[in-house]
């Protein structure tokens, strides 16, 4: 049976979405669409416009980004007609989300910088809400991913911008099927399948079609489901387990007086589901008030922005429980977001008891964020003994179940004697199947050398003392570790470590040598730490738990003087790091630099974050070892011990999914945790999916790339056969081979014992590969857009995974420099020029800048002199070039120096390309409509050029 066409699953797609009630329409141009467009919207709002009328509409809807749309998109218009009425338009129904009208349509073309044809696009009233893009069995499904990105550039905004309204993309290969909200900021791993509410997938296209595009369920992901993210100006769409588990709870209070907990694995999104949930229920007429609830610990930077980015203004930052209870008395608050420590104030202070007294019947839902902290119990019983008509939902990671309960409490409760039944289960095999967090890689590391070279082995029978593992040449041994292996480890410092200790003390005994070896110059890697001295902080063994951070800081007779002594010395070297002012001198100043750590972390994964701002290495005992969600980190080194939900939860800190390179959470144990890591999977996966969770050892990754290796060469046996491969599906061959070799070796460099002696090739044969594979890119980045497209044309290159993070335009000239300066004959010289050519065609962020680094050696190098003075030809080298490229933009382009100068500011602050306006405005002829948005679109790719030639990746020049 031959393989179906993609032309075969789209009509096969339409027909079947026909049936289910979509009406098949055709449209050639854009006039059709801007015509079907008011046909639809006189039908919905029941009224007839005139052409006047429906001018003034197009001109509201043609305004601002994906992001201002979308908010349009479910506002209403308020129309003065011709005759003086007003008229409200309604673009879309989404309080009865299935009563709007539907359309498909297939084959759509589109002139914009180049023509594209969209394959099937789904319309609500009249605006294409829905965009498909299919690809032909057998194919990538990131093809498809990557040509909607392809569109983006080229044709979505062009003309009247009608698919800048389009909330969700679908793709699929017939086989497997994904869909996500229009952000072009993502990558493809964060697609998502959809799933059967006991999480099966539903992979195939026709039963995705059946459910996902069925018009109520389309509808309502897009009315009640998409959230528009203040704080980044993108939408965001649930996933299928927090539908299940929104849509479960929401049931649950309007049917039911009891409560439950919803169970979503560390990493999957808590919080985004927690709030769509509280959002929904205040909605509802006979909740009062929404209260979600947090420790004080997780009200940090990412909590507030997260919930203010989702509802401006619902956090409540202030320590003082006096806003809380003014909160819950005022009418206008549907939604209180605050923290265990206020509202166990709230109800048991004297001071307030006389306002809250009236409030004890009024119907409120609780919803508790990580409910399986250790504290929680004592604040349960005051919560369900104030109040009197209420409902409580959990939602937590990891449970306390029978096996790991708080044996030292009189009564071992549960999560569910707690809160009542689990709603809604996902745990870390489903998010793993899925995609939706990675899969950890342990390394045990028993065996540590002292200073004399003699080995301590930590597996000596009977060793398991405070004693034993705090030894300072033990702990000298582990810090001596992390220096060599760190770079390692975290890619280059492209992301962050955590290093987690058993206690206050050996924590400052690590801090104190990481400084040490600093100021001795034997390393430069940036540490910092936080921790509390009070009696809490030190791990509990005993149950596995990590205990509740302390920030009500006493500023008299503090319990441990002498580690608050030491921790003012570590925020002094904060404060000269990065230039803050923090202390430890009130609750408040040493929370804002608990808050201030995490910011630093979390704001790595924003573009414009700027490097010198990085931390490396986050040094803790329990802080930060729960709820803390940060994408940049990948790394946690571990000396305490760990046990059930504790050890789930600190090893979950580094497995956020973010893009290829990061394909892994690194656990590097210096403690026997092998039988704790194995218990703990079991007890929250099960006892088989220690295979699921764990990635392969190394081993066995050296066996994977050598058999890529064999499949590589099969296609091109060596690197000169692949300048003769004989048409475009061998050249494919190949860079779907070498790109396989690629990720493979991401993973291995990552493990302690990579050596390229155990490989099949060698370093050099290796970046020669590199080299074609960068140069079939290259061609193909050019030919990007034309008529006759590649079969390439759509294939992720997947860059990252061969880019060599220290190798930037200031190593290069290093290297010049050391050419420069050394002595040796004229051809010695010659050929280390030439290794460092080929060092510069083999590195991916430096092939944009290899014709300008070609030009300096072969006009500008000297061949005598000090070092120092080509460090400085260069730079007026690199400066007199960026002035020509830039002074050729304005006069190609016609734009004053000055307005592009302001531009370049507004890229340099914002981490975004300009808005079309901003450079609209910097025009000194401005030009018609119907040309703007291609000349714009040329005007920011020729400035992006620039930029990337020569301010990115240049480091300091």
């Amino acid at each position: 049976m031959a393989t179906q066409s993609e032309a075969q699953l789209e009509q096969s797609l339409v027909a079947r979405l026909s049936a289910r009630g979509w009406e098949h329409v055709a449209f050639k141009d854009e006039a059709a669409l801007a015509a079907n467009l008011k046909v639809q919207l006189e039908a919905h709002n029941k009224l007839t416009l005139t052409d006047g009328e429906f001018a003034r509409v197009l001109n509201h809807l043609d305004k601002g980004s994906v992001f201002d749309r979308a908010k349009t998109l479910r506002d209403r218009f308020h129309l003065i007609r011709e005759d003086g009425s007003s008229a409200f338009i309604e673009f879309m129904n989404t309080r009865q989300w299935c009563q709007n009208r539907y359309q498909v349509a297939n084959q759509i073309s589109q002139e914009g910088t180049y023509s594209n044809r969209y394959d099937v696009t789904l319309f609500v009233n009249g605006l294409p809400l829905v965009q498909i893009e299919l690809k032909r069995r057998g194919l990538e499904l990131k093809e498809a991913f990557n040509q909607v990105n392809r569109y983006h550039r080229h044709s979505y905004a062009s003309g009247r911008g009608f698919f800048q309204y389009v909330q969700i993309f679908v793709i699929s290969n017939g086989v497997n099927t994904r869909y996500y909200a229009n952000n072009r900021k993502q990558s493809f791993k964060q697609t998502f399948n959809w799933s059967k509410e006991d999480n099966e997938p539903l992979n195939q296209l026709g039963d995705f079609a059946d459910i996902f595009l069925d018009k109520c369920h389309i509808s309502k992901m897009i009315a009640k489901y998409t959230v528009l993210h203040e704080g980044d100006r993108q939408l965001m769409v649930l996933r299928p387990y927090q539908f299940y588990a929104v849509e479960a709870l929401v049931d649950r209070v309007r049917n039911s007086v009891n409560g439950g907990y919803v169970w979503h694995t560390t990493g999957s999104g808590k919080t985004l589901t927690s709030f769509k949930a509280s959002q929904i229920l205040t909605e509802m007429a006979d909740v009062e008030k929404v209260v979600f609830v947090v420790d004080r610990a997780d009200l940090d930077y990412q909590t507030t922005r997260e919930f203010n980015a989702y509802s401006e203004g619902s956090v409540d930052g202030t320590h003082n429980p006096n806003t809380l209870v003014r909160q819950f008395s005022d009418e206008h608050t549907p939604l209180i977001v605050t923290t265990i420590q206020k509202l166990n104030a709230a109800i048991s202070k004297a001071q307030f008891l006389e306002r809250m007294e009236p409030l004890r019947a009024r119907r409120f839902v609780f919803i508790f964020d990580e409910c399986h902290r250790s504290q929680f119990g004592e604040t349960h019983r005051r919560i369900t003994g104030f109040f009197r008509n209420f409902q409580m939902f959990g939602f937590t990671g990891t449970p306390i179940l029978e096996i790991n309960a708080n044996k030292s409490e009189a009564i071992a409760r549960t999560t569910k004697d707690l809160f009542g039944e689990c709603l809604h289960q996902y745990v870390i095999t489903d998010a793993i199947r899925d995609e939706n967090v990675l899969r950890f890689s342990v390394e045990y590391w028993g065996k540590l050398k002292r200073r004399d070279g003699s080995l301590i082995d930590e597996k000596v029978a009977g060793i398991d003392t405070r004693e034993f593992f705090e030894n300072p040449d033990r702990i000298e041994g582990v810090v001596d570790w992390i220096i060599v292996n760190h770079d390692r480890k975290t890619h280059n410092r492209d992301f962050t470590a955590m290093l987690a200790v058993g206690s206050v003390d050996a924590l400052t005994q690590y801090y104190d040598l990481f400084r040490a070896k600093r100021e001795a110059g034997l390393h430069d890697l940036r540490v910092v730490t936080v921790f509390t001295f009070v009696a809490n902080e030190d791990d509990r063994d005993a149950n596995g738990l990590i205990a509740e951070p302390e920030f009500d800081i006493s500023t008299e007779a503090p319990l441990h003087p002498h580690s608050r002594d030491k921790l003012q010395t570590y925020i002094a070297d904060y404060n000269s790091m990065f230039g803050t002012s923090f202390s430890t001198r009130d609750g408040q100043s040493f929370y804002n630099y608990y808050k201030d750590i995490g910011k630093r972390i979390k704001e790595r994964e924003r573009e414009n974050f700027n490097d010198r701002d990085r931390v490396d290495i986050l040094l803790v005992v329990a802080m930060y070892l729960t709820g803390f969600d940060a994408k940049k980190v990948n790394t946690l080194y571990v000396d305490k011990n760990l046990r059930h939900h504790g050890l789930i939860q600190a090893y979950s800190r580094t497995n956020r999914v973010l893009n290829e390179v990061k394909s892994q959470g690194n656990i590097v144990s210096f403690r026997n945790l092998k039988k704790a890591t194995d218990e703990a999977i079991a007890l929250f996966a099960d006892k088989n999916a220690s295979e699921t969770i764990l990635i392969e050892p190394y081993e066995e990754q050296v066996k994977k790339f050598n058999e890529a290796i064999r499949a590589l060469f099969d296609v091109a046996p060596t690197v000169a056969s692949v300048d003769r491969l004989p048409d475009e599906v061998a050249r494919l061959s190949f860079v779907r081979a070498f790109r396989e070799l690629a990720r493979i070796k991401n993973v291995l460099s990552a493990f302690t014992q990579f050596s390229w002696n155990d490989l099949d090739i060698d370093l050099q044969t290796f970046d020669d590969f590199k080299s074609k594979y960068l140069d079939i890119h290259d061609q193909n980045r050019r030919n990007d857009g034309q008529e006759s497209a590649s079969i390439i044309n759509d294939i992720d290159f997947e860059l990252e995974l061969i880019r060599q993070d220290k190798i930037n335009a200031a190593y290069i000239l290093q290297l010049l420099k050391d050419v420069n300066s050394a002595s040796g004959s004229q051809p010695d010289r010659q050929q280390r020029l030439a290794d460092i050519l080929d060092m510069v065609r083999s590195e991916p962020s430096l092939r944009s800048k290899r014709e300008l680094i070609e030009k300096f050696i072969k006009h500008n190098m000297w061949h005598s002199g000090e070092g120092d003075d080509v460090h400085i030809a260069f730079r007026r080298y690199w400066e007199d070039e960026r002035e020509k490229a830039l002074s050729a933009l304005c006069v190609s382009e016609g734009i004053g120096r000055a307005h592009l100068n302001h531009l370049l500011e507004l890229y340099n602050f914002t981490g975004q390309t300009p808005q079309r306006e901003d450079v609209v405005g910097a025009l000194t002829v401005k030009p018609r409509i119907l040309e703007r948005r291609k000349i714009v679109d040329r005007i920011i790719d020729k400035m992006m050029s620039v930029i990337r030639v020569f301010d990115i990746d240049t480091g300091d020049i």
